[in-house]
């Protein structure tokens, strides 16, 4: 296993370790001489790097989303660790187990696939439930929805973060339709489930998370309108009505035009959609902020532009942090136990556990990489 890991480093010490290079920068010092700032990362979050010295010699051996061995201080710079590069060299891919390096959900996907079709199964409408099980029995389509990241950076940024995102609705949506007795919970479902499947082609995650040619092009909203549209012109019986309602869900799920959304919300399943989509994603945003947090002073996070906002450590404020050696061995025991598999939610549903989000990702994250390949 990969050593030492992101989250594992303190300050003042010599670092020997790999690393994946999320980005390079070729930069000039005063002096005309040029100099490189990198972010290193894992799967446990990123380190911001310079190589002050010796850069011309080493810069044009590795490039972005190459691993990279380095040795080098990590120092406190305004109040944020910062590695001092002395030596860096690229590292073979055959040398490298992947899921060291990039971060999935501590979930299953394919028992979270599983509970995506239990969803499914309780459709209603009968026009909405074929629609959903013609789109999901495409077998590219089902693996790339359990295995994309629902977000580059914002929120639920990993491999399998798309559908853990949406199971999340799914329980939301549920609570929330059960509360407001107008909604139409078949509709509200099935947009919750089809509202962001545009991800699936926007987002490249082979390496770093990034956005395909399509997806800069076209953005997830207009792919999945697409996607669903095609799906919809096979299916005749399927009412024009009906049809129109849900690519509204789509198209407006942003809530505001100047949030990507080509429409607002105009009726009640939309408007909900787009609360409860916003409020998982800035709920998560938050929880994960806090988490990957690397100020070393102090009970605020760093600025968010997410957000837009510095975010309170509560647990650090009220004197409640959990030492790093405790936090990681909780953290070792979670991983270990979610080998033995997780406890399947009532009625096909399941809030994930945001504790669990900050375990370690090794097993899940070589099926999320490797399996159905």
């Amino acid at each position: 296993m990969k050593s030492p890991y992101v989250r594992e480093l303190q300050p003042n010490q010599i670092i020997s370790g790999t690393f994946l290079v999320g980005h390079k920068d070729v930069r000039q010092k005063k002096t005309g001489e040029p100099y490189l700032s990198l972010t290193l990362s894992d799967r446990t979050g990123d380190l911001d790097a310079k190589m002050w010295d010796n850069a011309a010699e080493a810069m044009a051996t590795f490039e972005r989303d190459d691993f990279v061995r380095v040795k080098g201080m990590l120092q406190v710079f305004q109040n944020r660790p910062q590695l001092t590069i002395h030596k860096i060299q690229p590292v073979a891919d055959a040398e490298i187990d992947a899921t060291d390096y990039f971060p999935a959900s501590t979930r299953d996907r394919d028992e979270m696939f599983r509970e995506l079709q239990g969803w499914i199964a309780a459709v209603g409408n009968p026009h909405l439930k074929g629609l959903l099980e013609a789109i999901f029995a495409d077998p590219a389509v089902a693996l790339a929805y359990r295995t994309a990241p629902a977000a580059k950076t914002v929120h639920h940024a990993w491999i399998g973060g798309l559908i853990e995102h949406v199971l999340s609705l799914c329980s939301l949506a549920k609570f929330t339709a059960g509360h407001y007795s107008d909604i139409d919970f078949d509709l509200l479902l099935a947009g919750v489930i089809l509202h962001d499947l545009g991800k699936i082609h926007e987002l490249s995650y082979a390496r770093s998370f990034g956005y395909t040619t399509e997806g800069q092009l076209l953005g997830h909203i207009m792919i999945g309108m697409r996607m669903v549209e095609e799906k919809i012109r096979a299916m005749p019986e399927f009412p024009a009505g009906l049809r129109d309602l849900l690519l509204h869900l789509i198209l407006s799920h942003h809530g505001q035009m100047d949030f990507g959304s080509p429409k607002v919300p105009v009726f009640p399943e939309a408007m909900l959609l787009h609360l409860l989509d916003n409020m998982d994603s800035k709920m998560e945003c938050m929880r994960g902020l806090i988490e990957r947090d690397r100020q070393v002073e102090g009970v605020w996070t760093g600025y968010s532009s997410a957000l837009e906002r510095t975010v309170l450590k509560k647990a650090k404020f009220l004197g409640q942090e959990e030492k790093t050696e405790d936090r990681r061995q909780k953290t070792e025991d979670r991983s270990r136990k979610s080998e033995d598999g997780r406890q399947k939610a009532e009625d096909g549903s399941r809030k994930v556990d945001a504790a669990e989000s900050a375990s370690l990702f090794a097993d899940k994250l070589r099926g999320a990489l490797g399996r159905d390949s």
